[in-house]
Protein backbone atom coordinates (compact mmCIF):
# COMPACT_ATOMS: atom_id res chain seq x y z
CA UNK A 1 0.00 0.00 0.00
CA UNK A 2 1.58 3.32 -1.09
CA UNK A 3 1.41 6.37 1.16
CA UNK A 4 1.09 9.90 -0.27
CA UNK A 5 3.38 12.52 1.33
CA UNK A 6 4.30 16.11 0.41
CA UNK A 7 7.13 16.55 -2.06
CA UNK A 8 10.52 16.43 -0.35
CA UNK A 9 9.07 15.12 2.92
CA UNK A 10 10.30 11.93 4.51
CA UNK A 11 7.42 9.53 5.13
CA UNK A 12 7.16 8.16 8.64
CA UNK A 13 7.45 4.39 8.71
CA UNK A 14 6.91 2.81 12.13
CA UNK A 15 9.55 0.38 13.42
CA UNK A 16 9.34 -3.05 11.81
CA UNK A 17 7.01 -1.62 9.15
CA UNK A 18 7.69 -0.99 5.50
CA UNK A 19 5.59 -0.09 2.49
CA UNK A 20 7.22 -2.28 -0.17
CA UNK A 21 6.11 -5.77 0.87
CA UNK A 22 5.10 -9.01 -0.78
CA UNK A 23 1.55 -9.47 -2.18
CA UNK A 24 -1.03 -10.18 0.47
CA UNK A 25 0.81 -8.45 3.31
CA UNK A 26 -1.80 -5.71 3.45
CA UNK A 27 -4.54 -8.22 4.29
CA UNK A 28 -3.87 -8.03 8.03
CA UNK A 29 -3.68 -4.23 7.91
CA UNK A 30 -7.12 -4.08 6.31
CA UNK A 31 -8.66 -6.56 8.73
CA UNK A 32 -7.25 -4.88 11.82
CA UNK A 33 -8.99 -1.59 11.01
CA UNK A 34 -12.47 -3.16 10.77
CA UNK A 35 -15.11 -1.87 13.20
CA UNK A 36 -16.94 -4.45 15.31
CA UNK A 37 -20.22 -5.36 13.59
CA UNK A 38 -22.85 -8.10 13.58
CA UNK A 39 -21.12 -9.92 10.71
CA UNK A 40 -17.89 -10.44 12.65
CA UNK A 41 -19.82 -11.68 15.67
CA UNK A 42 -21.72 -14.10 13.41
CA UNK A 43 -18.48 -15.58 12.06
CA UNK A 44 -17.26 -16.14 15.61
CA UNK A 45 -20.63 -17.66 16.56
CA UNK A 46 -20.58 -20.20 13.74
CA UNK A 47 -17.05 -21.35 14.58
CA UNK A 48 -18.02 -21.54 18.23
CA UNK A 49 -21.00 -23.80 17.46
CA UNK A 50 -18.53 -26.40 16.26
CA UNK A 51 -16.61 -26.01 19.51
CA UNK A 52 -19.84 -26.51 21.48
CA UNK A 53 -19.60 -30.26 20.92
CA UNK A 54 -15.95 -30.30 21.95
CA UNK A 55 -16.84 -28.81 25.35
CA UNK A 56 -19.86 -31.07 25.68
CA UNK A 57 -17.57 -34.04 25.17
CA UNK A 58 -15.08 -32.90 27.81
CA UNK A 59 -17.57 -31.72 30.42
CA UNK A 60 -19.97 -34.68 30.49
CA UNK A 61 -17.26 -36.96 31.92
CA UNK A 62 -17.90 -35.82 35.47
CA UNK A 63 -21.68 -35.99 35.09
CA UNK A 64 -21.94 -39.48 33.59
CA UNK A 65 -19.22 -40.98 35.81
CA UNK A 66 -21.64 -42.07 38.58
CA UNK A 67 -23.90 -43.74 35.99
CA UNK A 68 -21.00 -45.55 34.32
CA UNK A 69 -19.86 -46.81 37.72
CA UNK A 70 -23.38 -47.88 38.68
CA UNK A 71 -23.81 -49.88 35.46
CA UNK A 72 -20.52 -51.67 36.09
CA UNK A 73 -18.79 -50.63 32.85
CA UNK A 74 -16.17 -48.61 34.74
CA UNK A 75 -15.29 -48.34 38.44
CA UNK A 76 -15.01 -45.13 40.48
CA UNK A 77 -11.64 -46.09 41.99
CA UNK A 78 -9.18 -48.89 41.26
CA UNK A 79 -6.80 -50.95 43.39
CA UNK A 80 -3.74 -49.67 41.54
CA UNK A 81 -2.77 -46.12 40.61
CA UNK A 82 -2.97 -46.76 36.85
CA UNK A 83 -6.06 -48.94 36.77
CA UNK A 84 -7.58 -48.96 33.27
CA UNK A 85 -10.99 -50.28 34.23
CA UNK A 86 -12.02 -47.13 36.14
CA UNK A 87 -13.22 -43.59 35.57
CA UNK A 88 -9.63 -42.37 35.84
CA UNK A 89 -8.76 -44.61 32.88
CA UNK A 90 -11.63 -43.11 30.88
CA UNK A 91 -10.33 -39.61 31.66
CA UNK A 92 -6.80 -40.71 30.75
CA UNK A 93 -8.00 -42.15 27.41
CA UNK A 94 -9.77 -38.88 26.67
CA UNK A 95 -6.70 -36.77 27.22
CA UNK A 96 -4.38 -39.30 25.59
CA UNK A 97 -6.40 -38.81 22.41
CA UNK A 98 -6.37 -35.07 22.90
CA UNK A 99 -2.59 -35.20 23.33
CA UNK A 100 -2.15 -37.12 20.08
CA UNK A 101 -4.48 -34.70 18.29
CA UNK A 102 -2.71 -31.57 19.52
CA UNK A 103 0.90 -32.79 19.57
CA UNK A 104 1.01 -35.00 16.49
CA UNK A 105 -1.53 -33.31 14.22
CA UNK A 106 -1.37 -29.64 15.24
CA UNK A 107 0.47 -28.91 12.00
CA UNK A 108 -2.54 -29.89 9.85
CA UNK A 109 -4.38 -26.51 10.07
CA UNK A 110 -1.13 -24.71 9.22
CA UNK A 111 -0.63 -26.89 6.16
CA UNK A 112 -4.19 -27.38 4.85
CA UNK A 113 -6.10 -24.40 6.23
CA UNK A 114 -8.28 -23.64 9.22
CA UNK A 115 -11.62 -24.24 7.51
CA UNK A 116 -10.93 -27.70 6.04
CA UNK A 117 -9.32 -29.14 9.16
CA UNK A 118 -12.03 -27.67 11.38
CA UNK A 119 -14.69 -29.49 9.34
CA UNK A 120 -12.90 -32.85 9.19
CA UNK A 121 -12.07 -32.86 12.90
CA UNK A 122 -15.70 -32.19 13.85
CA UNK A 123 -16.89 -35.05 11.64
CA UNK A 124 -14.21 -37.31 13.15
CA UNK A 125 -15.48 -36.53 16.64
CA UNK A 126 -19.14 -37.04 15.71
CA UNK A 127 -18.59 -40.49 14.21
CA UNK A 128 -16.29 -41.64 17.00
CA UNK A 129 -18.72 -40.45 19.67
CA UNK A 130 -21.61 -42.38 18.13
CA UNK A 131 -19.59 -45.61 18.07
CA UNK A 132 -18.30 -45.10 21.61
CA UNK A 133 -21.81 -44.78 23.06
CA UNK A 134 -22.57 -48.46 22.27
CA UNK A 135 -19.46 -50.08 23.75
CA UNK A 136 -19.93 -52.54 26.62
CA UNK A 137 -16.41 -53.45 27.77
CA UNK A 138 -13.87 -51.17 29.51
CA UNK A 139 -11.28 -51.88 26.82
CA UNK A 140 -13.54 -50.95 23.90
CA UNK A 141 -14.89 -47.91 25.73
CA UNK A 142 -11.40 -46.59 26.41
CA UNK A 143 -10.22 -47.30 22.84
CA UNK A 144 -13.04 -45.35 21.21
CA UNK A 145 -12.67 -42.62 23.80
CA UNK A 146 -9.05 -42.30 22.68
CA UNK A 147 -10.02 -42.20 18.98
CA UNK A 148 -12.68 -39.54 19.61
CA UNK A 149 -10.20 -37.46 21.60
CA UNK A 150 -7.89 -37.18 18.59
CA UNK A 151 -10.55 -35.33 16.59
CA UNK A 152 -11.40 -33.08 19.51
CA UNK A 153 -7.72 -32.24 20.02
CA UNK A 154 -7.25 -31.05 16.44
CA UNK A 155 -10.50 -29.07 16.63
CA UNK A 156 -9.50 -27.19 19.79
CA UNK A 157 -6.31 -25.66 18.40
CA UNK A 158 -7.94 -24.93 15.03
CA UNK A 159 -10.76 -22.94 16.67
CA UNK A 160 -8.37 -20.77 18.69
CA UNK A 161 -6.35 -19.76 15.64
CA UNK A 162 -9.44 -19.43 13.43
CA UNK A 163 -11.12 -16.93 15.76
CA UNK A 164 -7.88 -15.04 16.45
CA UNK A 165 -7.21 -14.53 12.73
CA UNK A 166 -10.72 -13.53 11.64
CA UNK A 167 -11.17 -10.53 13.97
CA UNK A 168 -9.31 -7.21 14.41
CA UNK A 169 -6.87 -6.79 17.29
CA UNK A 170 -9.22 -4.56 19.32
CA UNK A 171 -11.80 -7.37 19.33
CA UNK A 172 -9.65 -10.46 20.07
CA UNK A 173 -10.32 -10.62 23.81
CA UNK A 174 -14.09 -10.17 23.47
CA UNK A 175 -14.25 -12.53 20.49
CA UNK A 176 -12.52 -15.30 22.44
CA UNK A 177 -14.76 -14.64 25.46
CA UNK A 178 -17.84 -14.87 23.21
CA UNK A 179 -16.41 -18.03 21.65
CA UNK A 180 -15.95 -19.58 25.08
CA UNK A 181 -19.42 -18.49 26.20
CA UNK A 182 -21.07 -20.23 23.23
CA UNK A 183 -18.93 -23.32 23.63
CA UNK A 184 -19.52 -23.59 27.37
CA UNK A 185 -23.29 -23.46 27.07
CA UNK A 186 -22.63 -27.15 26.46
CA UNK A 187 -21.80 -27.50 30.17
CA UNK A 188 -25.30 -26.87 31.59
CA UNK A 189 -26.70 -28.84 28.64
CA UNK A 190 -24.55 -31.84 29.60
CA UNK A 191 -25.40 -31.33 33.27
CA UNK A 192 -29.18 -31.16 32.84
CA UNK A 193 -29.26 -34.11 30.44
CA UNK A 194 -27.20 -36.09 32.93
CA UNK A 195 -29.48 -35.06 35.79
CA UNK A 196 -32.51 -36.29 33.84
CA UNK A 197 -31.03 -39.36 32.19
CA UNK A 198 -28.13 -40.82 34.18
CA UNK A 199 -30.30 -42.29 37.00
CA UNK A 200 -32.69 -43.88 34.44
CA UNK A 201 -32.85 -46.21 31.45
CA UNK A 202 -34.79 -45.65 28.23
CA UNK A 203 -35.88 -48.69 26.22
CA UNK A 204 -33.25 -50.73 28.03
CA UNK A 205 -30.47 -48.24 27.23
CA UNK A 206 -28.57 -46.69 30.13
CA UNK A 207 -29.21 -42.97 30.39
CA UNK A 208 -25.50 -42.12 30.41
CA UNK A 209 -25.15 -43.72 26.97
CA UNK A 210 -27.83 -41.40 25.60
CA UNK A 211 -25.98 -38.42 27.09
CA UNK A 212 -22.83 -39.61 25.33
CA UNK A 213 -24.64 -40.28 22.04
CA UNK A 214 -26.10 -36.77 21.98
CA UNK A 215 -22.63 -35.37 21.40
CA UNK A 216 -22.47 -36.95 17.97
CA UNK A 217 -25.12 -34.47 16.79
CA UNK A 218 -22.24 -32.20 15.85
CA UNK A 219 -22.30 -33.74 12.38
CA UNK A 220 -25.63 -32.02 11.74
CA UNK A 221 -24.09 -28.54 11.82
CA UNK A 222 -20.85 -29.30 9.96
CA UNK A 223 -21.93 -28.50 6.43
CA UNK A 224 -23.86 -25.39 7.42
CA UNK A 225 -20.76 -24.02 9.11
CA UNK A 226 -18.57 -25.04 6.16
CA UNK A 227 -20.77 -23.17 3.67
CA UNK A 228 -20.96 -19.98 5.72
CA UNK A 229 -17.54 -19.40 7.32
CA UNK A 230 -14.67 -18.43 4.96
CA UNK A 231 -11.08 -19.57 5.18
CA UNK A 232 -8.80 -17.33 7.25
CA UNK A 233 -7.55 -14.55 4.92
CA UNK A 234 -4.37 -14.25 7.01
CA UNK A 235 -3.66 -17.94 6.42
CA UNK A 236 -4.33 -17.61 2.69
CA UNK A 237 -2.07 -14.56 2.42
CA UNK A 238 0.74 -16.30 4.28
CA UNK A 239 0.40 -19.37 2.02
CA UNK A 240 0.82 -17.63 -1.31
CA UNK A 241 -2.87 -17.15 -2.13
CA UNK A 242 -3.32 -13.35 -1.96
CA UNK A 243 -6.06 -13.34 -4.61
CA UNK A 244 -8.34 -15.62 -2.57
CA UNK A 245 -7.55 -13.64 0.56
CA UNK A 246 -8.38 -10.40 -1.26
CA UNK A 247 -11.82 -11.68 -2.32
CA UNK A 248 -12.72 -12.77 1.20
CA UNK A 249 -11.54 -9.52 2.80
CA UNK A 250 -13.32 -7.45 0.16
CA UNK A 251 -16.57 -9.27 0.90
CA UNK A 252 -16.13 -8.81 4.65
CA UNK A 253 -15.38 -5.11 4.12
CA UNK A 254 -18.53 -4.70 2.02
CA UNK A 255 -20.76 -6.33 4.63
CA UNK A 256 -19.13 -4.48 7.52
CA UNK A 257 -19.50 -1.15 5.71
CA UNK A 258 -23.19 -1.82 5.11
CA UNK A 259 -23.80 -2.78 8.73
CA UNK A 260 -21.79 0.08 10.24
CA UNK A 261 -23.34 2.58 7.79
CA UNK A 262 -20.15 4.60 7.49
CA UNK A 263 -16.92 4.41 5.48
CA UNK A 264 -14.14 2.21 6.80
CA UNK A 265 -11.14 3.95 8.40
CA UNK A 266 -7.84 3.87 6.48
CA UNK A 267 -5.90 0.59 6.74
CA UNK A 268 -3.24 0.44 9.43
CA UNK A 269 0.45 0.50 8.45
CA UNK A 270 1.58 -2.69 6.77
CA UNK A 271 3.87 -4.85 8.89
CA UNK A 272 6.57 -6.80 7.10
CA UNK A 273 5.76 -10.52 6.98
CA UNK A 274 7.82 -13.50 5.81
CA UNK A 275 6.92 -15.17 2.54
CA UNK A 276 5.13 -18.50 2.21
CA UNK A 277 6.97 -21.31 3.99
CA UNK A 278 6.30 -24.57 5.80
CA UNK A 279 6.43 -24.15 9.56
CA UNK A 280 9.10 -26.03 11.50
CA UNK A 281 9.64 -26.91 15.13
CA UNK A 282 13.08 -25.24 14.98
CA UNK A 283 11.37 -21.81 14.86
CA UNK A 284 10.03 -22.38 18.37
CA UNK A 285 13.56 -22.77 19.68
CA UNK A 286 14.59 -19.29 18.51
CA UNK A 287 13.97 -15.99 20.35
CA UNK A 288 11.41 -14.71 21.21
CA UNK A 289 9.42 -17.93 20.79
CA UNK A 290 11.67 -20.18 22.89
CA UNK A 291 10.83 -18.47 26.19
CA UNK A 292 7.15 -18.21 25.23
CA UNK A 293 7.08 -21.88 24.31
CA UNK A 294 8.64 -23.06 27.59
CA UNK A 295 6.45 -20.75 29.68
CA UNK A 296 3.27 -22.02 28.03
CA UNK A 297 4.30 -25.67 28.38
CA UNK A 298 4.66 -25.25 32.16
CA UNK A 299 1.46 -23.21 32.34
CA UNK A 300 -0.62 -25.70 30.35
CA UNK A 301 0.62 -28.69 32.31
CA UNK A 302 -0.39 -27.19 35.66
CA UNK A 303 -3.59 -25.39 34.69
CA UNK A 304 -5.04 -28.60 33.24
CA UNK A 305 -4.52 -30.51 36.48
CA UNK A 306 -6.08 -27.66 38.46
CA UNK A 307 -8.98 -27.05 36.07
CA UNK A 308 -10.01 -30.62 35.25
CA UNK A 309 -9.17 -31.75 38.77
CA UNK A 310 -12.26 -29.81 39.79
CA UNK A 311 -14.45 -29.85 36.65
CA UNK A 312 -14.32 -33.61 36.06
CA UNK A 313 -14.83 -34.49 39.72
CA UNK A 314 -17.53 -32.05 40.89
CA UNK A 315 -20.24 -34.68 41.54
CA UNK A 316 -17.75 -37.03 43.18
CA UNK A 317 -16.30 -34.25 45.36
CA UNK A 318 -19.80 -33.28 46.46
CA UNK A 319 -20.49 -36.89 47.37
CA UNK A 320 -17.27 -36.80 49.37
CA UNK A 321 -18.73 -33.87 51.29
CA UNK A 322 -21.79 -35.91 52.26
CA UNK A 323 -24.16 -35.14 49.35
CA UNK A 324 -26.20 -37.99 47.79
CA UNK A 325 -25.63 -39.07 44.17
CA UNK A 326 -28.89 -37.57 42.85
CA UNK A 327 -28.46 -34.28 44.69
CA UNK A 328 -24.80 -34.07 43.70
CA UNK A 329 -25.87 -34.15 40.04
CA UNK A 330 -28.45 -31.43 40.70
CA UNK A 331 -25.95 -29.20 42.49
CA UNK A 332 -23.38 -29.87 39.76
CA UNK A 333 -25.95 -28.67 37.23
CA UNK A 334 -26.33 -25.40 39.16
CA UNK A 335 -22.54 -24.98 39.29
CA UNK A 336 -22.32 -25.72 35.56
CA UNK A 337 -24.40 -22.63 34.77
CA UNK A 338 -21.37 -20.57 35.78
CA UNK A 339 -19.38 -21.99 32.87
CA UNK A 340 -21.05 -19.96 30.07
CA UNK A 341 -21.73 -16.99 32.37
CA UNK A 342 -18.02 -16.66 33.20
CA UNK A 343 -17.02 -15.90 29.58
CA UNK A 344 -20.07 -13.62 29.24
CA UNK A 345 -18.77 -11.47 32.10
CA UNK A 346 -15.26 -11.66 30.63
CA UNK A 347 -16.50 -9.84 27.52
CA UNK A 348 -16.75 -6.71 29.69
CA UNK A 349 -13.04 -6.58 30.50
CA UNK A 350 -11.18 -9.07 28.24
CA UNK A 351 -9.79 -6.25 26.06
CA UNK A 352 -9.47 -3.69 28.89
CA UNK A 353 -7.33 -5.58 31.39
CA UNK A 354 -4.12 -7.31 30.37
CA UNK A 355 -4.86 -10.96 29.73
CA UNK A 356 -1.82 -12.13 31.68
CA UNK A 357 -3.10 -10.46 34.86
CA UNK A 358 -6.57 -11.91 34.41
CA UNK A 359 -5.00 -15.37 34.25
CA UNK A 360 -3.03 -14.71 37.44
CA UNK A 361 -6.11 -13.34 39.23
CA UNK A 362 -8.23 -16.32 38.17
CA UNK A 363 -5.64 -18.76 39.54
CA UNK A 364 -5.56 -17.00 42.90
CA UNK A 365 -9.38 -17.07 43.16
CA UNK A 366 -9.38 -20.83 42.45
CA UNK A 367 -6.87 -21.31 45.28
CA UNK A 368 -8.85 -19.28 47.82
CA UNK A 369 -12.24 -20.78 46.96
CA UNK A 370 -10.86 -24.32 46.72
CA UNK A 371 -9.44 -24.16 50.23
CA UNK A 372 -12.82 -22.93 51.52
CA UNK A 373 -14.70 -25.63 49.55
CA UNK A 374 -12.68 -28.37 51.23
CA UNK A 375 -13.55 -27.07 54.71
CA UNK A 376 -17.34 -26.69 54.44
CA UNK A 377 -20.35 -29.02 54.52
CA UNK A 378 -23.06 -26.36 54.08
CA UNK A 379 -24.90 -26.90 50.79
CA UNK A 380 -25.47 -23.19 49.88
CA UNK A 381 -21.82 -22.37 50.57
CA UNK A 382 -20.62 -25.41 48.60
CA UNK A 383 -22.66 -24.30 45.60
CA UNK A 384 -21.50 -20.67 45.90
CA UNK A 385 -17.85 -21.69 46.12
CA UNK A 386 -18.29 -24.11 43.21
CA UNK A 387 -19.76 -21.29 41.12
CA UNK A 388 -16.84 -18.97 42.01
CA UNK A 389 -14.31 -21.65 41.12
CA UNK A 390 -16.09 -22.12 37.79
CA UNK A 391 -16.09 -18.35 37.14
CA UNK A 392 -12.38 -18.14 37.88
CA UNK A 393 -11.61 -21.20 35.78
CA UNK A 394 -13.50 -19.76 32.84
CA UNK A 395 -11.67 -16.45 33.13
CA UNK A 396 -8.40 -18.38 32.88
CA UNK A 397 -9.73 -20.37 29.93
CA UNK A 398 -10.97 -17.32 28.01
CA UNK A 399 -7.70 -15.49 28.47
CA UNK A 400 -5.19 -18.23 27.78
CA UNK A 401 -6.95 -19.47 24.62
CA UNK A 402 -6.57 -15.96 23.21
CA UNK A 403 -3.17 -15.42 24.82
CA UNK A 404 -1.29 -18.42 23.47
CA UNK A 405 -2.74 -17.96 19.97
CA UNK A 406 -1.41 -14.37 19.95
CA UNK A 407 2.15 -15.33 20.84
CA UNK A 408 3.07 -17.21 17.64
CA UNK A 409 3.10 -16.20 13.93
CA UNK A 410 0.41 -17.26 11.45
CA UNK A 411 2.60 -19.75 9.58
CA UNK A 412 3.20 -21.78 12.73
CA UNK A 413 0.33 -20.69 14.98
CA UNK A 414 -1.62 -23.97 15.06
CA UNK A 415 1.52 -26.10 15.22
CA UNK A 416 2.88 -24.10 18.15
CA UNK A 417 -0.49 -24.05 19.90
CA UNK A 418 -0.77 -27.78 19.43
CA UNK A 419 2.63 -28.42 21.01
CA UNK A 420 2.12 -26.20 24.06
CA UNK A 421 -1.52 -27.27 24.43
CA UNK A 422 -0.46 -30.92 24.37
CA UNK A 423 1.20 -30.29 27.75
CA UNK A 424 -2.28 -29.59 29.15
CA UNK A 425 -3.44 -32.89 27.68
CA UNK A 426 -0.66 -34.67 29.58
CA UNK A 427 -1.64 -32.86 32.77
CA UNK A 428 -5.32 -33.62 32.27
CA UNK A 429 -4.56 -37.24 31.34
CA UNK A 430 -2.83 -37.85 34.67
CA UNK A 431 -5.17 -35.58 36.62
CA UNK A 432 -7.72 -38.38 36.95
CA UNK A 433 -5.20 -40.73 38.57
CA UNK A 434 -3.76 -37.87 40.64
CA UNK A 435 -7.12 -36.68 41.97
CA UNK A 436 -8.37 -40.24 42.55
CA UNK A 437 -5.29 -41.03 44.64
CA UNK A 438 -5.59 -37.81 46.66
CA UNK A 439 -9.30 -38.40 47.21
CA UNK A 440 -8.69 -41.97 48.36
CA UNK A 441 -5.83 -41.17 50.75
CA UNK A 442 -6.51 -37.60 51.90
CA UNK A 443 -10.14 -36.85 51.06
CA UNK A 444 -11.48 -33.62 49.56
CA UNK A 445 -8.93 -31.57 51.55
CA UNK A 446 -6.10 -33.41 49.83
CA UNK A 447 -7.66 -32.86 46.40
CA UNK A 448 -7.70 -29.10 46.85
CA UNK A 449 -4.19 -29.07 48.30
CA UNK A 450 -3.01 -30.57 45.01
CA UNK A 451 -5.07 -28.09 42.98
CA UNK A 452 -3.61 -25.20 45.02
CA UNK A 453 -0.06 -26.21 44.19
CA UNK A 454 -0.83 -26.37 40.47
CA UNK A 455 -2.56 -22.98 40.44
CA UNK A 456 0.38 -21.36 42.24
CA UNK A 457 2.63 -22.47 39.38
CA UNK A 458 0.09 -21.06 36.89
CA UNK A 459 0.10 -17.64 38.57
CA UNK A 460 3.91 -17.48 38.83
CA UNK A 461 4.68 -18.66 35.29
CA UNK A 462 2.37 -16.16 33.57
CA UNK A 463 2.86 -13.34 36.10
CA UNK A 464 6.66 -13.43 35.96
CA UNK A 465 7.37 -14.44 32.36
CA UNK A 466 4.28 -13.64 30.24
CA UNK A 467 4.44 -10.68 27.80
CA UNK A 468 1.66 -8.12 27.40
CA UNK A 469 -0.58 -8.62 24.35
CA UNK A 470 -3.78 -6.54 24.66
CA UNK A 471 -4.38 -4.18 21.75
CA UNK A 472 -1.27 -5.26 19.84
CA UNK A 473 -1.43 -6.51 16.29
CA UNK A 474 -0.51 -10.14 15.66
CA UNK A 475 2.25 -9.12 13.28
CA UNK A 476 3.77 -6.73 15.85
CA UNK A 477 3.81 -9.45 18.50
CA UNK A 478 5.47 -11.87 16.09
CA UNK A 479 7.76 -9.73 13.96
Amino acid sequence: MQQTVPAGAIPHVPPAVRVDVQPGAEISARMDRLPVTRHLWMLVLLISLGGFFEIYDLIFIGYIAPGMAKSGVLATTTHTLFGWNGIAGFIAATFSGLFVGTFCFGWLPDRFGRRSVFTVSLLWYSIGSAIMAFQTSPEAMLFWRFVTGIGVGVEIITIDSYVTELVPQHMRGRAMAFNQMVMFTAAPMAAILSYWLVPTTLSGIDGWRIVMLAGSAGALVVWFIRRTVPESPRWLASHGQPQRAEKIVARIETIVTQQSRKPLPPPLPVVEQPGHRHASFAELLQPPYRSRFLMLVVFNLCQAIGYYGFANWVPTLLIGQGITVTKSLLYSFIIAFALPLGPLLSMLYADRIQRKWLIVGGALVVIACGIAFAQTREVPLLIALGVLISFAGQTISVCYHAYQAELFPTAIRCHANGLVYSASRIGAMFSGFFIAALLRDFGVVGVFAGITGCMLVVALSIGLFGPRTNGMRLEELNH
